[in-house]
């Protein structure tokens, strides 16, 4: 993008003036950005925590105040210019849920830059691409973290990245070291940081957020968005949720994924409360957080709230602070959520919602136990979904059908590529199948993808699932379609079985025969695995398990 950054991005989007037009008439676009909220916080409360967050690489709880978190984000930024970034382009950070994260996002915002935060996980391949794709300037990453030398990865990849011009290391040395060029410098007492803020700031409906999608389903897309559109469903979801500043958000899942990003990190910020992280994931750990910063409220996906709701640490934590736990990403099997209230005290909700989109759907603070279990909930305030035919055409309710969403914090397109963008007459194609009950309650049945249709008769992968999930032995499962010559396809499951649990084909049927289910819907294959293909926020990577049942016969 370069010079001409700005000018690029703004052929990328979808966003139309008609829909800023109709936004601002309903008043339902803050019109501001997140540093507003900081720079109130900082003033009205200067020494209360925004971040509290435990550093594995470092080995210590590492705590930020609202006036600090101000004062490094501005000193980054200017840092960041100093390194000749522009408005418009691109910074790139492989950071754990540190507070660093936060401050860099912030930075970013002060001076018109793009966030563009990537997991963790990732490697070669998947930052070969898409610091490439993004056309980042700016690339900063811890040095170790969780035994990887990221140091090590990226000077391995920079000679194929000709746009990358500067690279930055957490606990690095040198010219290199983050802590040199952005935190121990004292910037502010260089440059008039007011002056440059003041020319940056970008406006409303800039793009400020470049987030890929998570690769459950293959190559993963640039998803931009804007303050107006981020701001607005995390006020959406806020309002929904019933969250106040006298929350504590803590944030275990990924802030470099849209669900740690914007319902950790910019909900904390946005209400001013303190925000709590954890960087690795470990259930005792989380149970100890919870307790010593007497934590309220979290969301993150299904298993998240397996391994809490079975951990043994849950009996000497006091976790009576904790009110609600929302997961989305993934169906919760009613056991678990039976489980999980009961050892947690807390109110368990689910939701659905995509990087595009955000949250579009939860159930409600006291909704009945049907609903939580059986749905994925209803549409948020200022949100819509629908379910229509093949056609196009809406169905009646409890109908399976393509899943369709508007979303007042739609996204405004994927970079590089806007013939990616699906809609009809407004309606966002978000790629999933399911359903809507008499009550505007959807049930996500699975992926277009995912579907399974053995002989022309489609296999409710969900209730296959979710029934499995039941029986004792198994831990995790996923039902994807293997190539059949006579049905067309025939169903397969993926089963991780508990630690020393033993699982058979005979004993799966047996299982789902006795739980009444049809016998069409039985799969044909059950494959055993030490461990699944998961992406960061712990979603199954279904598109790994169909290229391997692709293999299988019977």
């Amino acid at each position: 993008m370069g010079e001409n950054s700005i000018v690029a991005l703004e052929t990328m989007t979808i966003l139309t003036q008609d829909r800023i037009d109709e936004m601002n008439r309903q008043g339902l676009w803050p019109r501001g950005l997140l540093l507003d909220r900081v720079d109130r916080w900082a003033e009205e409360k200067p020494d209360a925590v925004a971040i509290n967050g435990l550093n594995s690489m470092r080995g210590r709880v590492e705590s930020v105040s609202y006036s600090q978190l101000r004062r490094y984000a501005r000193r980054i930024a200017i840092g960041l210019v100093d390194l000749g970034v522009e408005k418009g382009e691109v910074v790139s950070f492989q950071m754990p849920n540190w507070w660093e994260f936060a401050a860099l996002h912030l930075a970013c915002l002060n001076i018109g830059a793009i966030t563009n935060p990537v997991m963790p996980i990732f490697r070669q391949r998947e930052l070969s691409f898409m610091l490439d794709y993004a056309e980042t300037k700016v690339f900063i990453a811890p040095k170790i973290f969780r035994n990887f030398d990221h140091q090590a990865m990226i000077e391995e990849l920079r000679p194929n990245l000709p746009k990358l011009e500067h690279v930055f290391i957490l606990g690095g040395e040198g010219d290199a070291s983050f802590e040199a060029q952005f935190i121990d410098r004292r910037w502010e007492e260089e440059v008039d940081g007011d002056a440059l803020f003041a020319e940056r700031r970008p406006e409303p409906n800039d793009i400020i957020e470049l987030l890929y999608t998570s690769g459950t389903s293959g190559v993963p897309k640039g998803v931009l968005h804007t303050s107006n559109t981020l701001l607005s469903t995390v006020e959406a979801g806020r309002d929904r949720l019933g969250l106040t500043s006298d929350d504590v958000v803590f944030m275990p899942s990924p802030m470099a994924h849209q669900t740690g990003f914007l319902y950790g990190m910019v909900m904390a910020l946005t209400l001013g409360t303190k925000l709590v992280l954890q960087d690795i994931w470990s259930a005792e750990v989380a149970a100890r957080r919870i307790n010593d910063e007497r934590v309220t409220y979290t969301m993150a996906s299904t298993p998240f709230l397996a391994d809490l709701a079975n951990s043994p640490v849950l009996d000497v934590c006091d976790v009576s602070s904790f009110r609600m736990f929302c997961s989305a990403g993934a169906p919760i099997p009613r056991i678990l959520v039976e489980t999980a209230t009961r050892r947690l005290g807390a109110q368990i909700l689910s939701g659905w919602g995509m990087t595009e989109n955000g949250l579009v759907t939860t159930t409600r603070p006291g909704d009945p136990d049907e609903k939580i279990f059986n749905t994925d909930g209803a549409a948020v305030e200022n949100m819509a979904v629908r379910i229509v035919d093949d056609d196009g055409n809406s169905v009646p309710p409890d109908t399976e059908g393509r899943l369709q969403a508007q979303s007042v914090g739609m996204f405004v397109g994927y970079l590089k590529r806007p013939d990616a963008y699906e809609s009809y007459d407004g309606w966002f194609e978000t790629g999933d199948l399911g359903r809507i009950d008499a009550d505007g309650y959807i049930r996500i049945v699975g992926r277009a993808k995912d579907i399974v249709i053995r002989g022309g008769e489609n296999i409710p992968v969900v209730e296959v699932e979710d029934q499995l999930y039941r029986h004792p032995s198994v831990e995790a499962v996923a039902i994807v379609a293997m190539p059949d010559e006579r049905l067309g396809e025939r169903s397969c499951a993926f089963v991780q079985t508990k630690p020393g649990a033993n699982f058979t084909f005979d004993a799966m049927i047996e299982h789902l025969l006795s739980s009444g289910m049809s016998k069409t819907y039985l799969p044909e294959k059950l494959e055993l695995v030490d461990e699944f293909p998961r992406t960061a926020s712990g979603k199954i990577q279904k598109f790994e398990l169909r290229e391997t049942a692709k293999n299988f016969t019977l």
